[in-house]
């Protein structure tokens, strides 16, 4: 096990200087699902969501997370990031829809939380556009699927089913 870089020789926490680190290009690809009633999916598919365009509202909900990812998780470094991008993959089988955010820039440190910060606000998006029709909406499954870049190279999370369904 690797020992915790946020952390000084007197146990207090700390941000991990990343100066003297070369800058690399780095993409981190983070999902998530939520859960929802036939119905509710149904509106979200027709448009028919009185509060509007749920996954565009959605979409630039996640876009603006990953800028604002240091803002909100204490440790993060401000990224300039140049590329978010977030695709939804309905699964009318399960009634759920499928969050995916992929995160890229050039830089000393990765946007690993940057694209899992993206996925779950897209989530909680939906949710807040969709709770009158559907409190029992599941947001769930959220993790990192790659990243690439910088010293470690590239990580692949096992066991991805390969779904080849078309975003919206």
């Amino acid at each position: 096990m690797t020992e915790f870089t946020h952390l000084d020789d007197q146990g207090h926490v700390r941000m991990v200087d990343v100066g003297k680190k070369p800058e690399t290009a780095r993409t981190a690809v983070a999902t998530a699902t939520i859960a929802m009633h036939p119905d509710t999916l149904a509106r979200i598919l027709d448009e028919k969501v009185k509060k509007g365009n749920v996954l565009e509202t959605a979409r630039i909900a996640a876009i603006m997370a990953a800028k604002k990812t240091a803002e909100l998780i204490p440790m993060c470094h401000p990224l300039n990031i140049t590329h978010a991008g977030i695709d939804f993959f309905p699964e009318p089988d399960t009634n759920c829809i499928r969050i995916q955010a992929t995160v890229s820039l050039t830089g000393r440190t990765g946007v690993e939380m940057e694209a899992l910060t993206a996925v779950s606000v897209a989530g909680l998006t939906i949710y807040d556009m969709c709770k009158s029709y559907d409190r029992a909406m599941v947001l769930s499954g959220i993790r990192l699927l790659s990243k690439s870049g910088g010293k470690s190279g590239t990580w692949q999370a096992g066991n991805i089913s390969e779904n080849k369904s078309t975003p919206v």
